[in-house]
């Protein structure tokens, strides 16, 4: 089922800077858009709401809807490809597909493993996904992290359980620009339920490594194009999941000293928010979605 918003709620697409200033480009109370990208070309924003996918131009703020033909309705986890021409999206059926950014047909790409299937990263040369894979759907069960090549194929799973409380939920994986990191948040750390931490593995599994270590509930670290800095969405503590209408807060950090923020901007959101990659090219800039009230508008 597709999101919406709720009565005297707003969608806003906020762009913010790694020097701390913020516009709003974008807002409505007419649908629920989440999890922006950047294109390459660093004209537009994509977005998706009501199972549909849209771009939002950069410098007129001009929404339109992509169409897409062969796919169910869309969640909020897609990425586009490094050619600027392909979109890989995972849809509300549990599964993988890839798209022509400018519209058309849609394939699938992920088999009837058993699994429901949830993307998050491709590879800097575009021949690898890294999704997250939710045994039968049971979104009781703990993600396993797992990659696949991105024409299709057989999945290899990747091990980031059992540090100190055993296999825990895994989810938001993403290659680091040089492709030889996955990126993502996990439960792995500790035994409070929900209790997510950002770490990172090597794309052949080794090396686990928590990369700072904090109260709050963390998700999603997106890298940079250039490596050097990181945003990421911080939940309140003792948060399970990712829910949506949250007091969050979107954190700016450097690559090289994750524990200490540049920036923060405190919104109320949370799913929707920063699911995906919204880097700008230039890594200036990277865009996140804020979801007010009425009451929180006025105040």
């Amino acid at each position: 089922m597709n999101r919406t918003l709720q009565a005297g709620q707003r969608s806003e697409v906020w762009i913010a800077s790694v020097t701390g200033e913020s516009t709003m480009l974008y807002s409505t109370h007419e649908l629920l858009l989440e999890a922006p990208n950047w294109t390459p070309d660093g004209s537009a924003l994509v977005l998706n709401g009501d199972g549909k996918l849209w771009k939002l131009d950069a410098s007129t703020a001009e929404l339109t809807e992509v169409p897409l033909t062969g796919i169910p309705d869309l969640n909020n986890d897609h990425v586009l490809a490094p050619d600027g021409e392909t979109i890989f999206l995972s849809a509300n059926d549990g599964h993988i597909y890839r798209a022509p950014l400018a519209g058309g047909t849609a394939e699938r790409i992920t088999t009837d493993d058993g699994s429901f299937h949830f993307l998050h990263g491709v590879s800097p040369d575009g021949k690898e996904l890294a999704y997250v894979g939710i045994e039968g759907g049971d979104f009781s069960q703990p993600g396993r992290l797992v990659t696949m090549a991105s024409d299709g194929g057989a999945a290899a799973a990747v091990d980031v359980g059992q540090v100190d409380a055993g296999p825990g939920h895994c989810d938001g994986p993403e290659y680091s620009p040089d492709g030889k990191w996955l990126y993502l948040n996990t439960e792995s750390f500790g035994t409070a339920p929900g209790h997510a931490q950002l770490a990172r593995i090597r794309v052949d599994g080794t090396g686990f490594e928590r990369l700072l270590e904090s109260d709050t509930v963390d998700w999603f670290p997106h890298l940079s194009p250039d490596g050097r800095y990181a945003a990421y969405l911080r939940f309140p503590a003792g948060t399970q999941g990712h829910p949506a209408d949250l007091p969050v807060a979107v954190v700016l950090v450097s690559t090289g000293d994750w524990p200490t923020p540049l920036h923060s901007w405190p919104l109320f959101g949370g799913q929707g928010t920063l699911n995906v990659n919204s880097w700008s090219p230039d890594s200036e800039r990277f865009a996140f979605v804020a979801y007010p009230l009425a009451k929180q508008t006025e105040d």
